[in-house]
């Protein structure tokens, strides 16, 4: 399965040059957040590729005009040909905001979804808006990532982690991928597109 992740600012390689044949190989979209909502619509419209997506710390907007014909994962494990994806979106509380948790208040989220964790039997693909701690967030409160994210991964050892929010044109040392344990990370930082 090929799998196309975007975050954080809308591609113009997609948006202003769109060409469906970019897409021909892609068999779906995950959206890891602060993303227009219309750029959501606009991709799930034109290549009538299914898309998943988790809020950002900037998709307030949703609340009254969500993404059309797109499908949040939000707190929600949703099966796609067999594999799992798992979506747990906002970033780390810096100030007031619909999307934006403590680590408690997070670490509160992933609790309550455990019994449909199990139901399930895990997931395949975590998706989130900000990172774990300590694996490439940032040291200011509001891209720090979260602790229970790396708990996550240690009891579900998922395929892939797929994240945005730190921005790739932040420094020259953030990775596009990283491996942790079982686990390759991600930053979907506008685009990437990689095999399951």
């Amino acid at each position: 399965m090929k799998i196309l992740t975007i975050a954080d600012i809308e591609s113009e390689y997609f948006w202003d040059y769109f060409d469906k044949k970019k897409f021909d190989d892609i068999d779906i979209i995950v959206s890891c957040g602060d993303l227009k909502a219309e750029y959501l619509t606009f991709l799930e419209t034109m290549t009538c590729l299914p898309l998943l997506y988790v809020h950002g710390n900037h998709d307030d907007k949703y609340e009254d005009k969500p993404p059309e014909g797109c499908i949040c994962i939000e707190d929600k494990v949703y099966t796609y040909k067999g594999v799992r994806f798992f979506g747990l979106g906002g970033s780390m509380k810096y100030k007031k905001g619909t999307y934006q948790y403590t680590e408690k208040e997070m670490e509160r989220r992933f609790k309550k979804q455990r019994i449909k964790l199990k139901m399930s039997g895990g997931f395949d693909v975590l998706v989130t808006h900000s990172p774990a701690a300590g694996h490439s967030d940032g040291e200011d409160l509001p891209h720090k990532g979260f602790e229970v994210f790396e708990k996550i991964l240690d009891i579900y050892e998922p395929k892939y982690f797929l994240h945005g929010h730190v921005h790739m044109n932040y420094g020259p040392n953030i990775p596009r991928e990283s491996i942790y344990n079982n686990t390759k990370i991600i930053n979907a930082y506008e685009r990437y597109v990689f095999d399951y």
